[in-house]
């Protein structure tokens, strides 16, 4: 299939779920939403090479990439449900439900990175880079990094807006993106 119709019709469903926040610059739904057109960019232009060369050094580092990810969805998004005590009454529009948490969520993966969905989401973007590196697969990937920096940064401030000083002394105690390091 063509690598630009692929891409957009991958991109009808992220349009139609992120709608409310490309109507809210500055929030971080609306940097998020760059984010995954960028990964849908990047995946429909490799998706027919993924199990070639299975071997090769390229393709293992993007599957270790790819199974961090996916740890790092799974593990942030059943924490925030099972911690964060989600509430309908939380009435910030652009968040989806379990984002609406009413608890500062600090346990389990959160003790060690602020955004295990975001850095799940930088995995994805370079495993999915990794898969056949190119200059241009290398320039989306930097860009879609770039982006969730700013959904992290925008979050972060969305976060210090709800829970306070107890959000600031956590971001003190654990990383943005990568545990111990970044």
């Amino acid at each position: 299939m063509n690598h630009l119709i692929l891409f957009l019709i991958l991109s009808g469903p992220v349009v139609i779920i992120s709608w409310r926040a490309l109507f809210k610059p500055r929030s971080h739904g609306f940097y998020r939403f760059f984010s995954w057109e960028c990964i849908l960019w990047l995946f429909s232009g490799t998706y027919d090479i993924w199990f070639k060369n299975a071997l090769s050094v390229n393709q293992v580092f993007s599957w270790i990439f790819l199974i961090v990810s996916a740890y790092f969805v799974i593990a942030g998004v059943i924490t925030m449900k099972r911690k964060g005590k989600p509430h309908k009454a939380r009435k910030e529009g652009t968040l989806y439900s379990f984002e609406k948490t009413t608890e500062l969520v600090d346990e389990g993966i959160f003790s060690y990175i602020r955004h295990p969905l975001y850095s799940s989401l930088l995995f994805l973007t370079w495993g999915v880079c990794l898969k056949k590196p190119s200059a241009e697969t290398i320039i989306i990937a930097a860009i879609s990094s770039a982006f969730l920096f700013l959904t992290a940064l925008s979050d972060e401030k969305e976060c210090i807006a709800y829970f306070g000083q107890p959000y600031v002394l956590y971001m003190k105690k654990s990383k943005r993106f990568v545990p111990f390091l970044f």
